[in-house]
């Protein structure tokens, strides 16, 4: 690479050097020129082991892609300037953030207060693909979520044939959706059939089965990547995507809506029923596949927007992400609570009081099996038992389990929810040690991701019960 600026470069090029001028200022990329008129944007983040998409990298895509527009350079490729991978996704913990900040708004602003913050990446990247250059990608190692959708935006994608590469889209797995486009171009690049394993199950395309699948164009040996990336731009390609031609292959709705109620059915399935990500992936698919580019996106934002809203999302960073990296963090040093043990016990021992207490092994049984606890029956049966009540009495709210059952497996789970977090509740646990606790819970047990582990609802009991009292 000839020259590298995080902002405006000078003027001072050599003759035969192209006049890409004025570059615009970014901190979490940095543009590098390459030869004949090409250059790199490279995603570095400062102080950073792996890229992810923060607010700040957002917005800078959009930047760079209305100068890209304008611009007099030949293309742009794509490419990470860590040896971790290319991107991991979102930033997690801003997404925490911004979920309070939308719930601190007035219910009635809610939705659009969460289109505005999210909806900037979808525009970037669509303003990317748009820009009239023809851009390529060079992906080693992962490009998940955010960063898989930053790849499907692209005209070309060449990937390396390294086992750490690999694109997905794992939203769903923390209880999210891709907002950045991923739900509507996945499925037009391989085809819906292909791409609901990887939006509803986390599943990922390797080198090989994204070749195949024709969201690779080309799979080269390490440290070659670049290299082809710039060999196409060279070749003069088509700067569009295939959705946004006239002659775009047109997309059979009646098959899609098959594949989309055979889905449908399957998600229904004890307990994800409960967990609303893999419907709102179904309704953007639906509602956005007919649709031309730009109002796809606008479509597949709008469920988002109504999705961030709900707390299983939140529960399930919180748990799944946040209390993962926590919870392997200490089994590692060997420094996990001792509380863990004993909120185990308090939960198999609410679970089997509650069951007993039920007098119906069948009934019992079919109420795990809705909370998805069906498995830890022989842990439950060895369990000392212990008497925990619900706290509160079932009222309307946010979940399932809060509003009045029509059938007893249901009432009886419910009940059972709601007394082994009564139970958990009663044992007394560091601050700092809650999320460690929720996800040994979670995943040992398979306790309910979506209400965040036995404490995060019984923290969320308390609350409902202190707010009903204020009012």
């Amino acid at each position: 690479m000839r020259t590298i600026w995080r902002g405006t470069p000078p003027q001072d090029r050599s003759p035969g050097e192209a006049q890409m001028t004025d570059y615009p200022n970014l901190r979490e990329f940095r543009i590098e020129e390459s030869r004949d008129g090409i250059i790199h944007l490279v995603f570095d983040m400062p102080g950073r082991t792996m890229n992810v998409f923060s607010n700040a990298a957002i917005h800078e895509i959009g930047r760079f892609a209305d100068w890209l527009r304008g611009s007099d350079v030949r293309g742009v490729v794509l490419r990470s300037g860590k040896a971790t991978g290319f991107c991991a996704g979102a930033d997690l913990n801003e997404l925490g953030v911004a979920y309070d900040m939308i719930m601190a708004s007035p219910a009635e602003e809610r939705t659009r207060v969460a289109y505005d913050h999210f909806f900037p990446l979808s525009r970037g990247l669509r303003a990317l693909e748009t820009a009239g250059k023809p851009v390529a990608v060079a992906v080693d190692g992962l490009a998940l979520g955010g960063g898989c959708e930053f790849a499907l935006a692209a005209h070309y994608r060449v990937l390396t044939d390294n086992p750490k590469t690999a694109l997905g889209l794992p939203e769903s797995l923390v209880g999210l959706l891709p907002g950045a486009g991923g739900t509507q171009r996945m499925p037009r690049v391989v085809g819906v059939e292909a791409a609901l394993p990887i939006l509803l199950d986390g599943g990922r395309f390797t080198p090989a089965t994204a070749l195949a699948a024709g969201l690779a164009h080309a799979v080269v040996a390490p440290g070659e990547e670049v290299a082809a990336a710039e060999h196409w731009i060279l070749s003069a390609p088509e700067a569009s995507q295939p959705w946004d031609r006239t002659d775009a292959p047109a997309i059979d709705l009646k098959a899609v809506s098959a594949l989309i109620d055979a889905a449908w059915s399957r998600a229904l399935g004890q307990p994800g029923e409960f967990y609303p990500a893999p419907f709102a992936i179904l309704d953007c698919i639906r509602g956005g596949i007919g649709q031309d580019m730009d109002r796809a996106i606008a479509w597949e934002m709008t469920v988002f927007a109504g999705l961030i809203q709900r707390p299983e999302p939140r529960n399930m960073i919180q748990t799944l992400f946040l209390g993962k990296l926590e919870h392997d963090r200490r089994a590692k040093a060997d420094t996990l609570p001792p509380s863990l043990d004993l909120v185990k016990a308090a939960v198999l021992g609410a679970l089997r009081f509650e069951c007993e207490r039920a007098g119906d092994e069948a009934l019992a049984k079919a109420a795990l099996d809705v909370l998805g606890l069906g498995a830890a029956m022989a842990a439950i049966r060895a369990a000392a038992p212990v008497e925990a009540a619900a706290q509160m009495p079932a009222k309307a709210g946010h979940f399932w389990f809060e509003n009045d059952q029509d059938r007893p497996e249901r009432a009886l789970a419910a009940r059972l929810l709601l007394a082994s977090a009564a139970a958990a509740g009663k044992v007394t646990v560091a601050e700092a040690d809650r999320r460690t606790v929720d996800y040994a819970m979670v995943s040992g047990l398979g306790y309910p991701a979506y209400v965040g582990g036995p404490l995060a609802l019984a923290r969320y009991r308390d609350e409902r019960a202190k707010a009903r009292l204020v009012a």
